[in-house]
């Protein structure tokens, strides 16, 4: 007798790899689709960041009637206890965190509470950091065993990083050495820049804190107190805050110089960056075995950086941008003109 029922026709070992070579080929096509979809949405976040930050700032300048000031220096963290004026060591990060939502941890170290200030620098914030670079997490704390303001027992093994620095102008960096008590901080003068400005070489050296030599133009300096006023360049002409460029071989290790702080710090590389036209101002994207000591505005996109403007906009900005006017857009009243189409 035949059999009515057909037989069962398996796959053969051609048609099998077959398949295999074309879901390959699809998940090809389909996989530089997939990450530049999770870049964008990364870089999304990164420039909300960005903007909070700017916004921290300008309500910052609507309440206390300046920018907030750089505080002043690496060896010094934020204290609640002494304002958002002259006496304030903390930097910039510090001062808007009542302005960004985070009063709470802006107010642990209240007090004279060390241990409160301690968990505040070990605190990571997701708003000073880009997706794209590393995670929300606490970093080593390699650079600083004790902060001047800041018993060493209450001083964090870990701490959280910022990857977004205050644009400290066209000049030449750091601005002299940090003071070393509370009452050489006290002493720091005020900078009023224009009056030191004026008359200064274009880009001369920040040799001293103060005096005729001094040409700090930046809207966030060491011991600074820009008012909205002083922009006479125009706020939308003038950076305010952006990424900084940041060493991939050590971003989690803090074995570089310029990435090895906390955010809650004062005036210093890791939350400060400069547009002096030089080599060690061209800003770039994070490369490997590149950098350390860094000056410069970058970051992990592969399109260009983020930076805000004075009036709160956030650009994309790309990496061969002229460098002239990267070097104007950091100065807030050198008059010259600047060219939109060129950022």
């Amino acid at each position: 007798m035949v059999s009515g029922q057909r037989a069962k026709r398996a796959f053969t070992l051609v048609e099998l790899l077959v398949v295999i070579t074309i879901i390959g080929v699809l998940i090809a096509l389909l996989l530089p689709a997939v990450q530049a979809a999770r870049e964008a949405a990364r870089q999304t976040q990164c420039r909300n960041n960005l903007k909070q930050l700017a916004l921290g700032c300008l309500h910052h300048e609507q309440t206390q009637r300046f920018l907030p000031t750089g505080g002043w220096g690496s060896g010094w963290i934020g204290d609640p206890d002494l304002g958002f004026d002259r006496p304030q060591p903390g930097g910039w990060m510090f001062n808007i965190l009542p302005y960004i939502e985070q009063q709470a941890l802006h107010d642990l170290g209240r007090g004279g509470n060390f241990a409160g200030r301690g968990m505040m620098a070990a605190t990571p914030l997701v708003v000073v950091q880009c997706p794209t670079r590393r995670q929300a997490i606490a970093y080593p704390n390699i650079a600083n065993p004790s902060f001047l303001n800041l018993p060493a027992a209450n001083t964090p093994g870990s701490v959280g990083r910022s990857d977004y620095a205050a644009c400290g102008g066209d000049g030449d960096y750091y601005c002299a050495s940090q003071p070393s008590s509370y009452a050489s901080g006290l002493s720091l003068p005020q900078l009023q820049w224009r009056q030191y400005y004026e008359g200064c070489e274009k880009g001369g050296n920040n040799s001293t804190d103060a005096g005729s030599s001094q040409c700090v133009t930046g809207v966030i300096c060491r011991h600074s107190k820009c008012r909205m006023s002083t922009i006479t360049d125009g706020a939308s002409n003038t950076y305010l805050a952006g990424e900084k460029y940041a060493l991939p071989d050590h971003y989690a290790d803090g074995a570089v110089g310029a990435d090895d702080q906390c955010w809650s710090i004062g005036y210093d590389y890791d939350i400060d960056r400069w547009t002096s036209n030089d080599s060690n101002c061209t800003p770039m994207q994070d490369t490997a075995g590149y950098g350390g000591l860094d000056h410069r505005f970058g970051s992990a996109h592969a399109e260009g950086f983020h930076m805000a403007m004075c009036d709160g906009s956030v650009h994309m900005i790309s990496y061969s941008i002229d460098g002239d006017t990267h070097y104007r857009l950091g100065n807030p009243y050198d008059g010259l003109p600047i060219d939109a189409k060129k950022f």
